[in-house]
């Protein structure tokens, strides 16, 4: 114990278990102490009511709860936490303020300035990856470049997880825990109110919060694992996992995920599931690694060239952009997507997809546009994760789907919400709909709808956009794009 006093502080890591800086500050000193900032220069942008500052309360709670069990506690600001940081620093007297990595640019510029004045003052200052197996350079091709196409950064990822099977090793806490500083009294935490916030729908939506949740949710997925491969691609269907939103705030750990997996893989009892959720796990790393070497990305294509493609704007391209944000497309599947997200936060991975290949290829809007709109309705919301996923439906990111690859949105409908028990659960007015109908109402004839209760353009709109045509427009917008990252568009059958 080299340290007498420590400090460390908690972000996207909301747990009091296998956590990095936790573990690390109580081997290396002799009293820690532990702080949460609910930081300012991210809450004021938010929208008063906002259901990830509502889970993040909870979680918060929950931890303080926890640490206070173990013998510790947690002291909880609401400040700017570049300034907040050094200022508990010395306000405590600490030796060293500990943290975890975050790989996010403004989170690193921010570190990088506590860093600076923690130097100052003078205090040290100790970072670690947590949030990830491997991160930064820890993966890399054979000519020691970071990777740009997925599969091959897998199999490197898997390579490294058998070589160095520690990387998934606990990092504990409770064994140590008699060095927390005994809180100063009871919990102080600040309301919601308190924060600027208003209470939203997180209790009416049932998202389990905290290591608890992150726990139940864990163990209910165990149980469904061995289906995932098949059961995924439906949203209808309970096929997730379900932990995007503790995997972004940390309330589980991401080495008991991958070593709880490849335990099952390795006694072969994961079934098929098991691989390609381990893989889905990756896909997480290989965005944040993207994102930490080609910070560009965020505001830019990955591929410069694709910074070129000239989207629509106007009158005409916001209304659409409406439409789209508040489920008014005409196509049900898209609708019910949007409906979804807008209702609960949350959207099925193959709907992300679906609506957002719609925005940038039905509908020619940029890319842009959308993500920031999932940025601000996620609940898991993650930069890397999710410009990753918003770069591949544009097709300007890294390992992106061909620019001529154009999901159709009623062959995805069909495929698969093929009873349409998706769009019945938030597309109500169509619920009269046959199976068979439910995917194009507007196919229907309109003497058979009225008959069923419906009338287009008054109960459920028209289609904003004809799919086929909309499909040759983008054909000619990715034209523009020259080089070696425009392949030939092959000859494919419409609404492909």
């Amino acid at each position: 114990m080299a340290l007498n006093k420590s400090l460390v502080w908690l972000r996207r890591d909301l747990r009091a278990f296998d956590h990095a800086a936790l573990h690390h500050a109580l081997q290396q000193s002799k009293t820690v102490y532990c702080v949460f900032i609910y930081d300012r220069a991210i809450l004021d942008s938010l929208p008063r009511q906002d259901r990830r500052v509502g889970f993040i309360h909870a979680c918060v709670a929950e931890l303080d709860a926890e640490l206070r069990q173990l013998g510790g506690g947690l002291i909880v600001r609401h400040a700017d936490a570049a300034v907040a940081i050094p200022q508990l620093a010395a306000e405590l007297g600490v030796d060293a303020v500990f943290a975890n990595d975050d790989y996010e640019p403004q989170a690193i510029a921010r570190d990088a300035r506590v860093a600076r004045a923690l130097a100052a003052q003078p205090c040290l200052w100790f970072s670690f990856k947590d949030q990830l197996v491997f991160d930064k350079s820890e993966v890399l091709s054979l000519s020691d470049k970071p990777f740009s196409v997925y599969t091959p950064y897998k199999h490197a990822w898997l390579k490294k997880l058998r070589a160095q099977p520690a990387c998934t090793a606990p990092l504990p806490v409770a064994p140590l825990a008699a060095r927390f500083a005994a809180p100063a009294g009871p919990a102080a935490l600040p309301t919601l109110a308190e924060l600027g916030f208003e209470p939203d729908a997180l209790a009416s939506l049932a998202i389990p919060t905290g290591m608890s949740g992150a726990a139940k949710l864990f163990e209910d997925f165990l149980a469904r694992l061995a289906n995932y491969a098949s059961a995924r691609d439906f949203p209808a269907l309970k096929g997730p996992s379900y932990l995007s939103l503790h995997l972004r705030f940390g309330t589980l750990s991401v080495r008991h995920l991958v070593r709880s997996v490849v335990e099952l893989i390795d006694r072969g009892v994961g079934g098929e599931g098991a691989p390609v959720w381990l893989a889905e796990l990756i896909w997480r790393e290989f965005y944040a690694m993207i994102l930490f070497h080609h910070p560009h990305v965020v505001g830019a294509a990955f591929k410069p060239a694709y910074d070129a493609i000239e989207w629509e704007s106007g009158p005409r391209a916001d209304a659409d952009f409406a439409a789209w944000c508040e489920g008014r497309t005409g196509y049900p599947l898209v609708d019910a997507a949007m409906a979804q997200l807008n209702q609960s936060g949350y959207m099925h991975n193959r709907l992300r997809m679906v609506t957002a290949c719609f925005l940038i290829k039905d509908l020619g809007i940029d890319w842009r546009r959308g993500e920031a709109y999932f940025a601000l309705h996620l609940n898991d919301f993650d930069l890397a994760s999710n410009n990753g996923g918003w770069q591949w439906a544009a097709s300007s990111g890294c390992d992106a789907q061909p620019y001529f690859r154009i999901f159709n949105p009623v062959t995805q409908s069909e495929k698969f919400d093929a009873s349409g028990r998706f769009i019945r659960r938030y597309l109500p007015q169509l619920k009269a709909l046959d199976d068979s109908e439910i995917h194009a109402p507007w196919l229907v004839p309109r003497m058979l709808l009225e008959q069923k209760g419906i009338r287009l353009g008054r109960d459920y709109p028209e289609p904003i956009v004809q799919h086929d045509a909309a499909r040759q427009r983008t054909l000619a917008r990715y034209a523009v794009v020259k080089g070696p990252h425009a392949p030939a568009a092959p000859t494919l059958p419409a609404g492909r």
